[in-house]
């Protein structure tokens, strides 16, 4: 008779559910928004951890009110990867984080390649390279930048440890977040000395200890419960990023199960058991937060993209998606490069978005919405496309998020993968991660044979009437769509640099 709470702290809100493990389904959810920091200078994107903190009571106390309190037992978080949360020696905030889609540590990142001896040296110490999205430049940043604040620093965690934090007042690190640092070595699941004192002789004291993805945080500090109308016995699991948790929330806890998330930014992901490292460095070699491993690609423009193009339309989500329909797969040859903040796959941070094929014909609102559509689809695909030379193949793609609720883009997907592609019963994957691994943790307490899969078989499920299979000649029109994007990408990369400082005058 138990219950689980599951929760996805995402860049623009926080979800709640209640999962009945007797049941084996979701009794109740809520939402709360928040927002990204104004008028900060192009590529700076930054959030007030508090904003997250509040948004979560917030959706605790709703779903709690629904249900049987008496009967939650854990609850598991989710949270954006990779933004910097710096605390001073007392657990206080510094300064706003610098979030997963902040683009302004290219320097830095030039810098730590630099003391590695370049890329390949990184990737072949560490698993990964240096990238903008990543928390370790973050960190160099803050130092370079506020030195004041620098100095202050004591702690440094991911959005998903901070809320564990408010949770439990324990810092805690688990293997598969930590892995989206560049600080860890991916291969050890340790952290990597050479990476952690490139940026600073004493930021390993800051680094909270390592933890293996099945620990338990802690249990609910007794004021919090008290607010929440819990029992100070709930325990907090240790959670981890929106991706790792997706990939429990969408069942993909075993080899041959394909992943991808259309949501504010775009990834793709697979389970493996042993570490795949890409010797370009695109695809990211994480660990899972099921104590296995999990190559990932990200995007960082999808449903941002399309909400800019439904915003100047004017129109609900169901109408952008009935006018994108109108117009024929390939857009009248419409090709959108949109990397409108930039870009991580392929790794362009300086990058913007570019329109190329506009005529007479195209240049009209459903051709640009499909455009939209089709740009950001096969941005993912250049990834998808790497994931498969790196011998992990997709026969079917679970899909989730904002963009796979909407049947025209489902089915765009099916043509531009070239793969079947299925939604999930429970689209809410990353807070529903939550929930089982918190199920899953507090199984392993007293039985250490309890496996993550006695938890996602017979919940995680499959919504059939979602499945779209690839459309032969759509899927010919697309390659020579993704040709064209590929070589427009390529051919700019000199351009954008010059075209981010004109943006910034």
């Amino acid at each position: 008779m138990s219950l689980y709470i599951g929760i996805d702290s995402g860049t623009q809100s926080t979800k709640a559910v209640v999962l009945d493990l007797e049941q084996k389904k979701v009794i109740a959810e809520a939402r709360a928004p928040h927002q990204l920091i104004g008028g900060l200078p192009v590529g700076h994107m930054e959030q007030h951890p508090q904003d997250w903190t509040d948004a979560m009571d917030t959706v605790i106390q709703k779903v709690v009110a629904l249900v049987d309190a008496s009967r939650i037992r854990g609850i598991g978080v989710s949270g954006q990867q990779h933004g910097f949360v710096p605390l001073d020696e007392k657990g206080l905030v510094i300064r706003p984080a610098k979030l997963w889609c902040d683009t302004s540590t290219v320097k830095e990142c030039e810098l730590l390649t630099k003391k590695f001896g370049g890329d390949k040296n990184v990737i072949k110490k560490a698993g990964l390279k240096f990238l903008p999205g990543f928390t370790a430049p973050k960190i160099l940043w803050m130092k370079r930048n506020e030195p004041a604040n620098f100095k202050r620093l004591r702690h440094v965690l991911l959005p998903h440890d901070y809320l564990n934090f408010h949770l439990t007042g324990n810092y805690f690190m688990e293997y598969g977040d930590a892995s989206g640092t560049a600080l860890l070595d991916v291969r050890k699941r340790t952290w990597s000395k050479e990476a952690v004192t490139a940026i600073d002789k004493n930021l390993g004291d800051w680094l909270p200890k390592l933890s293996s993805s099945d620990s338990i945080v802690g249990t609910l500090r007794p004021e919090l419960a008290q607010k929440y109308g819990l029992s100070a016995d709930v325990i907090v699991s240790a959670g981890g990023g929106d991706n790792m948790m997706g990939a429990i929330g969408t069942g993909n806890v075993a080899p041959g199960v394909v992943t991808a998330s259309f949501g504010t930014s775009g990834t793709i992901y697979a389970y493996a058991k042993s570490p795949v490292v890409d010797p370009q460095g695109e695809i990211a070699a994480f660990c899972s937060s099921t104590d296995g491993w999990m190559p990932l690609l990200c995007t960082m423009n999808v449903t941002t993209v399309t909400e800019h193009f439904r915003r100047m339309f004017n129109l609900e989500p169901r109408a952008f998606d009935e006018l994108a329909a109108t117009a024929p797969a390939g857009a009248g040859g419409l090709v959108l490069l949109p990397y409108l903040e930039g870009e991580r796959t392929p790794n362009v941070p300086l990058g913007s978005g570019a329109f190329l094929g506009l005529n007479g014909k195209n240049i009209q609102p459903a051709y640009l919405a499909r455009a939209a559509m089709e740009g950001v689809t096969m941005g993912m695909n250049y990834g998808l496309r790497r994931l498969a030379d790196l011998g992990v193949k997709a026969k079917e793609i679970r899909v989730t998020g904002g963009g796979a609720k909407s049947p025209v883009w489902r089915q765009l997907m099916a043509d531009v993968f070239g793969t079947p592609v299925v939604g999930m019963v429970e689209d809410e994957g990353a807070a529903l991660g939550g929930a089982l691994q918190a199920a899953w943790a507090l199984a392993r307490r007293d039985n250490r044979k309890a496996k993550i899969t006695d938890f996602t078989t017979g919940i995680v499920a499959l919504n059939e009437s979602t499945r779209c299979l690839p459309q032969k000649a759509n899927v010919a029109r697309y390659r020579e769509l993704q040709a064209l994007q590929d070589k427009l990408s390529t051919t700019l990369r000199e351009v954008f640099p010059q075209q981010r400082k004109l943006a910034n005058a």
